[in-house]
């Protein structure tokens, strides 16, 4: 019987939502790997929407359901309705949103809060020893959630952001955009991806990596 794995998205684009290279090569390899893929996201106005060409906001309001529905192929979740009984592991990509819209972390760093059923998930997961993936900046909102169970995880070498995660109750480990860094304890699996780059070649390894290693948690 096929895995199902949750991708919990932010939206759609790299400074407002979820980095949708990095959301498509999680969806390739789970769907390379056979296994039966739940997209999710938060009911809720995104932070601000950018214009990804001239990378200035914008005034206008978008849904991070509505534009992560984009990269799902409309086939997508509020996150409200999703459980622990609903899938066997959980990842979350990255880009802006991650930290944005899952979590307030780009705004208020280690004093962020998570968006209330984000939180719940993932505290249900982790209680439930049911592995979680999170990729670039996505740890981030991870050990935002999750700080009292002292999670393990990478956001490459940024000293400022790995500092925050730490403060948060992180224990952050450097480490390169072709590798992972495993969390046996909490059964966490993160990779740095763009928070490194520098391309789609470079990331795709790391996340490749990463849903081999969740799936094989399950």
């Amino acid at each position: 019987m096929a895995k199902k794995i949750g991708v919990l998205l932010s939206g759609c684009g790299v400074f407002d939502g979820a980095e949708i290279h990095e959301a498509v090569l999680t969806l390739l390899f789970l769907d390379r790997a056979g296994a039966s893929v739940v997209c999710m996201a938060p009911d809720m106005d995104q932070l601000h929407v950018i214009n990804h060409l001239t990378q200035k906001e914008m005034d206008e309001k978008r849904n991070v359901l509505v534009e992560s529905a984009r990269i799902a192929r409309g086939e997508i979740q509020d996150v409200a309705s999703i459980g622990t009984d609903d899938i066997d592991a959980l990842i979350i990509p990255g880009g802006f949103g991650a930290a944005k819209n899952l979590s307030d972390f780009a705004v208020n760093g280690p004093d962020a809060t998570v968006h209330p059923d984000v939180a719940r998930l993932l505290s249900e997961m982790a209680d439930r020893a049911k592995p979680i993936g999170a990729v670039c900046i996505a740890p981030a909102t991870l050990v935002c959630a999750l700080g009292k169970k002292s999670p393990q995880v990478t956001i490459g070498n940024d000293m400022g952001t790995a500092a925050a995660i730490e403060t948060m109750g992180g224990a952050h480990t450097v480490c390169s955009v072709d590798d992972i860094c495993v969390d046996e304890k909490n059964r966490i699996i993160t990779t740095p991806a763009y928070m490194l780059g520098p391309g789609i070649k470079d990331v795709a390894m790391g996340i490749e990596k990463l849903v081999d290693k969740v799936l094989s948690l399950c």
